[in-house]
């Protein structure tokens, strides 16, 4: 007979990956350390593969661990809309869900149009800003939850990761005047810095020609031919063109995207949401 993947287990599984700790995990979801590890001594044995690695710090999942986690998220989602659904317990309230400019037009009405299926009579407030500015709103209570970038460096749980990407106008000049120009959102977001750390390994001069805290503002510089910006692949626009690597321009880093939510004080509605996020976005 072939095993079974019980929901209580991958549950656990879920929020031991999201805490990155026994000790917190055992917290959320009610139970001992102790019993909590022994769950997952039983999942790994139904999996017959190892799932986590203890380190001093906490766990790491292991690549069959990584690979569990999309289908856990995936099952855990369908299993709870499908109770919610069966039940008549489809989820009402309102919450307020802070995105990246970068990532609204990219991931949001996907995202936004799968969660209404299942909970229709639920409010999203969305407020789209620089990943900064999500972070210190959310901090004074003004967001219950936010989709952040964050470098892959960071120890928190990474849904999905993106490339940054040199970008300018379809029709813009191949060779660019020496210092670079560029277009770039505010000093402490993740382009900003990684387009300098870039460029200053590279020993290549540039210029900061215009800076702005809005995408849009960002998107009309690079498509009037002005200046050199950098955005996440998915978010570049049809009508700008990625900089290959042959362009002489140096490489940039992946980041990350993460959830920023206080999950004591949660709602019903928004860890429905935030639990929608993990299974969603790593497969959009």
């Amino acid at each position: 007979m072939s095993p079974i993947l019980d929901i209580d287990l991958l549950r656990s599984f879920a929020v031991v990956a999201e805490t990155g700790a026994l000790s917190r995990a055992a917290e959320r979801v009610g139970r001992s350390q102790a019993a909590l590890s022994m769950q997952m001594k039983r999942l790994e044995s139904l999996i017959d593969q190892p799932l986590l690695t203890r380190t001093g710090r906490g766990v790491l999942l292991t690549v069959q661990g990584e690979r569990l986690l999309v289908h856990a998220r995936r099952i855990l989602v369908s299993h709870d809309d499908a109770l919610a659904e069966l039940s008549g317990r489809s989820l009402t309230g309102s919450l307020r869900f802070g995105c990246p400019d970068d990532y609204a037009q990219a991931f949001l009405p996907a995202l936004l149009r799968g969660f209404a299926q299942h909970h229709p009579a639920a409010a999203i407030e969305v407020v789209c800003a620089a990943t900064p500015r999500l972070v210190e709103r959310h901090d004074r209570g003004g967001l219950d939850l936010a989709l952040i970038s964050m470098p892959l460096a960071a120890e928190r749980e990474i849904l999905r990761r993106e490339d940054l990407v040199w970008v300018v106008a379809r029709d813009g000049p191949s060779h660019w005047p020496d210092p670079l120009p560029l277009a770039l959102g505010d000093p402490d977001t993740l382009d900003h810095q990684a387009a300098l750390a870039a460029l200053d390994r590279a020993h290549q001069a540039y210029r900061l020609a215009y800076a702005s805290g809005s995408l849009s503002g960002l998107l009309a510089v690079v498509r009037s031919g002005q200046a050199v910006a950098v955005l996440t692949r998915s978010a570049v626009p049809s009508d700008l063109r990625i900089q290959s690597r042959t362009s002489g321009l140096p490489s940039l880093p992946q980041i990350g995207l993460t959830i920023r939510l206080d999950a004591q004080r949660a709602s019903p509605l928004t860890r429905a949401f935030a639990a929608h996020l993990r299974a969603v976005l790593p497969v959009l």
